[in-house]
């Protein structure tokens, strides 16, 4: 089987160059060739074409062999350069190696040629592999050093958010109607809703997030999305739905997935100004040891494959290597955030999956998502519910180490009748935890907080009184390993930064459960 050769050819002497091509196909190379004689001509070439390997002459009547080294090394580095020539001395020779040459052969002697080719190609795209991984790694390394800002940033916001959230819940619930109170509290509770969904982006780019796992099946996500998108993407975008009757479940929380499908239909419809189609695939794939070599970030599994592909505008390669990077973006300004594909990166590998893009100007982009398969059977999922801010009579307990928001929450759940007592540390919380163990109901903890975490806090208020009611409140998934065992007994958990709807609603649950376990003993 022939192999094919994209080869550039300085050389002067047709005679010679046939020989030289004669030589090449003897030794299995099906040769494609353009041979030219001077500097005007290389250039050309090279900005015509991409070359596997140049050979050239030495000495030409208008050109030499060392001018046309210079020019390939300004224009192309990676590029084998051989010499083949009837006149280059050794000293010579020794100097061309040193201007990067990687061979030098005599005209009387092409014995040599094939081997040095076949090497040179091969140890070419062993550069090249190297230099890939090297790149990679390097990516690797940014993206981990941004998603560690990024994920401190916005824990930290979080805390922020979420005390104007509560002021805001407060100042909306006790203004008129029809006030302009009333208004104004509305506009600043959508724009804590707008930052809150920032600081999740952010925190799913740095994989970060607190993800609420279950078995789905993509197809309905899919669906679901697509369907709620249809009038946004336009009538002038066809959508094609290709899904596999036979997916297997993925286990992955739904709204993360959803926000996935979301931005990528959104990317496409923004790539298609004037119109296309946007073809949305899933099915089930096994990835072995050969997907593995071609692309190193590869795990051998079975997984669900999720492709999304447009026939927009496209991207060219060195626009890939950044679009995953938070904040970048090719749109112009006041359109976007950059953080949409970020997002979809984080929320993919969060999910222990891959995502790989191919995308050429003017020839669309697609994307393909990868996530573990999982047996059994997909889970119902729960439509939201519309309820009002739940109230009680209760005492609990409420650990927050930030001020605004420990203050937020306070105002918050008082309002809906419930008897507080506060504690801005873990020591705090556990000291007036013993002075009223059977006087309080439920305690409320912060994950991290000084002195002692919430975990820890609760542990030694077990101690005291098992079984104790509990809901612990993070922003961070590096603190879900603290939790993980606690949530196992039964702990409750709520994401950061959250409304007095949410809260309440989590605090019912806590209480009732604990009202009714006590009538079953």
């Amino acid at each position: 089987m022939s192999t094919t050769l994209r080869l550039l050819m300085i050389e002067d002497s047709e005679d010679d160059a046939t020989l030289l091509l004669r030589e090449l196909q003897r030794g299995g190379f099906d040769v494609l060739h353009e041979r030219v004689d001077t500097a005007a001509a290389m250039s050309e070439a090279l900005a015509r074409e991409e070359w596997d390997l140049v050979v050239s002459d030495h000495s030409m009547p208008h050109f030499s062999g060392i001018d046309a080294l210079n020019i390939l090394r300004a224009r192309r580095a990676d590029v084998p350069f051989i010499f083949v020539s009837g006149t280059i001395g050794e000293e010579t020779a020794v100097s061309a190696l040193k201007g990067g040459a990687q061979d030098y052969l005599m005209k009387t002697n092409l014995k040599r040629l094939v081997p040095a080719i076949q090497r040179e190609l091969r140890e070419a795209a062993e550069r090249r592999e190297r230099k890939r991984l090297e790149l990679q790694v390097q990516q690797l390394q940014k993206f981990e050093a941004i998603g560690r800002l990024a994920g401190g940033i916005a824990h930290d916001f979080n805390n922020v958010v979420g005390a104007i959230m509560g002021w805001a819940d407060l100042g909306y619930e006790e203004t008129q109607a029809d006030s302009h109170s009333h208004d104004r509290f509305h506009k600043i509770r959508e724009q804590a809703n707008r930052a809150a969904r920032l600081t999740s982006q952010l925190l799913a780019f740095a994989r970060r997030q607190v993800l609420q796992k279950k078995k789905i099946n993509i197809n309905e996500v899919v669906e679901e999305g697509t369907s709620l998108l249809q009038r946004v993407i336009g009538e002038n975008i066809e959508i094609r739905r290709n899904l596999a009757a036979d997916l297997r479940v993925a286990l992955a929380d739904p709204t993360q997935i959803d926000q996935v499908v979301v931005n990528l239909c959104l990317n496409a419809r923004d790539a298609m100004p004037k119109g296309g189609r946007l073809t949305i695939e899933t099915k089930n794939v096994e990835i072995g040891e050969d997907f593995c070599r071609i692309y190193t970030y590869g795990r051998p599994g079975s997984y669900v494959l999720l492709t999304i592909s447009d026939t927009g505008t496209g991207m060219d390669a060195a626009t890939v290597e950044h679009i995953f990077e938070p904040f970048f973006t090719t749109k112009e300004v006041g359109r976007g955030t950059g953080l949409g594909l970020s997002t979809v990166y984080g929320v993919v590998k969060q999910h222990d999956g891959m995502i790989n893009v191919e995308s050429e100007p003017s020839k669309g982009t697609t994307f393909r998502i990868y996530l573990p398969a999982h047996s059994g059977t997909a889970e119902r999922r729960e439509a939201e519910r519309k309820e009002s801010p739940r109230k009680g009579s209760e005492r609990i307990l409420l650990a927050e180490d930030h001020d605004g928001l420990r203050e937020a929450a306070q105002e918050m759940l008082e309002g809906l009748g419930y008897h507080l007592v506060l504690a801005s540390n873990g020591l705090e919380a556990v000291e007036r935890f013993k002075a009223d163990y059977n006087g309080i109901d439920m305690v409320i903890l912060d994950v991290v907080m000084p002195g002692l975490d919430g975990p820890e806090a609760y542990t030694q208020m077990c101690e005291i009184r098992p079984n104790l009611g509990v809901l612990f409140t993070t922003g961070y998934t590096s603190e879900l390993e603290a939790l993980s065992s606690l949530m196992q007994k039964g702990a409750s958990m709520l994401q950061k930064p959250y409304d007095s709807k949410s809260l309440s609603q989590m605090i019912r649950s806590v209480l009732d459960r604990e009202t009714a376990s006590h009538r079953g003993n």
